[in-house]
């Protein structure tokens, strides 16, 4: 029972800890942003990236702009039409490091939602 009580003790301290240090950066990060109020984006802002390296994806942009990407398949086959080995390893590379750099900014969008909630 007392072996109980202490773990009891233990969560509760290390869940209120959690929540205040939460708390302490989530304010901090609201008044360190100074976001004047009226503020718009620039009109190219990604504002959400949808879809995978094997159907391509959607680019949305602030001013109602949207990209389609090939998908990884295609804009590979492209690479292979290139008749010098290292053009076509730069091209492999530089898709690689886009879908890559994609994937991640949908991450980062993904993130952000979540924190706004």
């Amino acid at each position: 029972m007392r072996r109980m009580a202490v773990t009891f003790v233990v969560v509760l301290v290390a869940t209120l800890t959690v929540a205040g240090v939460y708390a302490a950066v989530s304010t901090r990060a609201d008044a360190a942003t100074g976001v004047p109020p009226g503020w718009t984006p620039r009109p190219g802002t990604i504002v959400a990236v949808t879809g995978d390296p094997a159907n391509g994806f959607r680019i949305d942009r602030y001013d109602g702009r949207v990209e389609f990407t090939p998908t990884r398949s295609e804009a590979l086959a492209e690479c292979g039409e290139y008749a010098r080995t290292v053009v076509r390893v730069r091209c492999r590379t530089a898709i690689r490091v886009r879908y890559r750099t994609l994937r991640a900014t949908v991450s980062a969008l993904r993130y952000q939602q979540w924190s706004d909630d």
